[in-house]
């Protein structure tokens, strides 16, 4: 039996590109088998036909290359929720560039490892560019690491406070990410202390007050820039001043908004980010970027010094003083791809106007789309826009019919909305992601909404 090739070395690219031909032929046929944002039937339905195209994953002989990869992949774009689909628009998930797609797979083919200089010497040195300019976009002199998202990013946040602080209470708004909660279960430290956020951002008085009355224990602040549930932004300037006057520092969650900061048109959304002492961001939302593109920022690089630790057989002092490059300390991993390759790849391929372009486009589209549902007499909005994100429902809906409503697009595989809780009631979320949205495409996602406004079966009927 012959050895399968490998994808490095000079015969890699050789032995790639006949695959990479059968992986887009089965990319192709799977999208088109679909037919739209998602597979129809529901989860038993895609499951069954998963089982049937794959009945053995271990077989006795192998089936050949062209073989797996044929049926798989295109099993797999089969049953995908397409985030390229005009009407997948449930979730921060960004339909990736395929530039940044293709930058992917050369870090894949490549396949460095960022905790030692010998693995990565080149992406080790690209990584720190790219970290440095992205942190430059907040603070002249900061630095960031690279994560695999927000929930990474946040955790570390947390970390990286409370070895500065020692046992430090978190305050947050009602609206902040799940994440800070379970990071602080996860750092043992207390259950962070929320304060209220009835119109989704952080009230200001209730804020002051609980700082006041925790004073003084070490306490650290939560503000977010861009909720998952309306992409609502704090009043980040006004949460900067209350944290000097206690003296509290400031971390910001911008895993949703912070790539405004490359849109002159919108970068005065995150006037204050600029006082916070660590920043998380995530290119793999308003970034266009495969998962995994996120990092933390932080204002002072002297903060990242906990994270230091040394293994002899990668970071020996020896080795160090030498000259070679310590990353274990950039990451509380230890194996690490190169996601900073399709970031680099991306931010110089189309440059701050191209970054901003799109950006702006979503946007844009967010706006129309909350103009056509006002100007729908069958429909409420929430509210306009603060990024990308509106949230609206029938007028005269209860939640079981906006609940309803959601499922069965999902089943019927036509349309991808998320749901979210505001002012007391559910609603249909809409994120918009994709730049290269129409006029036509958010009319029909409207009407497509309301088509699939049916009563929910009562208890007992059948379905």
């Amino acid at each position: 039996m012959h050895s399968p090739p490998l994808a490095g070395g000079t015969a890699g690219p050789a032995a790639l590109r006949p695959l990479l031909d059968v992986v887009l032929d089965a990319l192709h046929h799977g999208a088109k088998t679909r037919g739209g944002p998602l597979p129809p039937g529901g989860p038993e339905a895609v499951a069954q036909r998963v089982r049937a195209a794959a009945p053995t994953i271990l077989p006795a002989h192998g089936t050949g290359a062209e073989e797996a990869l044929a049926t798989l992949v295109r099993t797999l774009a089969e049953g995908a929720a397409d985030p390229a689909d005009p009407h997948c628009a449930a979730h921060l998930h960004t339909p990736p560039l395929a530039l940044a797609t293709a930058a992917d797979l050369a870090a894949a083919a490549l396949n460095p490892s960022l905790d030692s200089w010998d693995q990565a010497p080149a992406a080790s040195t690209l990584e720190a560019l790219v970290t440095q300019t992205i942190a430059h976009e907040i603070w002249p002199h900061g630095d960031a690491l690279v994560t695999t998202g927000g929930t990474e990013s946040n955790q570390l946040a947390l970390l990286l406070a409370r070895e500065h602080h020692s046992r430090i209470q978190i305050v947050c708004g009602a609206h902040t990410h799940h994440s800070i909660h379970r990071a602080a279960w996860l750092l043992g430290l207390p259950q962070p202390v929320v304060v209220p956020a009835p119109t989704g951002t952080t009230d200001l008085t209730a804020l002051d007050d609980t700082l006041s009355r925790l004073h003084p224990h070490p306490l650290l602040v939560v503000a977010t820039a861009g909720t998952t549930d309306t992409g609502a932004i704090d009043p980040l300037p006004a949460i900067a001043d209350l944290c000097a006057t206690h003296r509290a520092p400031l971390h910001v969650d911008a895993a949703y908004g912070g790539p405004l900061l490359f849109s002159d048109q919108h970068r005065h959304q995150l006037a204050g980010i600029e006082r916070a002492h660590t920043v998380t961001l995530d290119l793999h939302k308003l970034g266009w970027q495969p998962v995994a593109a996120g990092l933390l920022a932080v204002a002072d690089p002297h903060h990242l010094a906990p994270l230091t630790h040394t293994a002899d057989y990668l970071n020996a002092d020896d080795d160090t003083d030498a000259g070679l490059p310590d990353l274990l300390g950039r990451s509380l991993r230890t194996t690490r791809r190169p996601d900073a390759l399709k970031i680099a790849v991306t931010l110089r391929a189309l440059g701050r106007d191209g970054l901003a372009d799109l950006i702006d486009r979503v946007l844009d589209s967010a706006r129309e789309l909350a103009q056509l549902i006002d100007k729908e007499p069958q429909l409420e909005l929430y509210r306009h826009p603060d990024i990308s994100t509106v949230l609206f429902r029938p007028r005269d809906a209860d939640d079981d019919t906006v609940a309803h409503i959601r499922r069965t697009l999902l089943t019927h595989g036509t349309a991808v909305l998320g749901r979210a809780r505001a002012d007391g009631r559910l609603w249909l979320k809409a994120t918009l992601l994709n730049p290269h949205l129409t006029p036509h495409d958010l009319g029909t996602l409207l009407a497509t909404t309301l088509n699939a406004r049916t009563p929910p079966p009562t208890e007992g009927t059948p379905q």
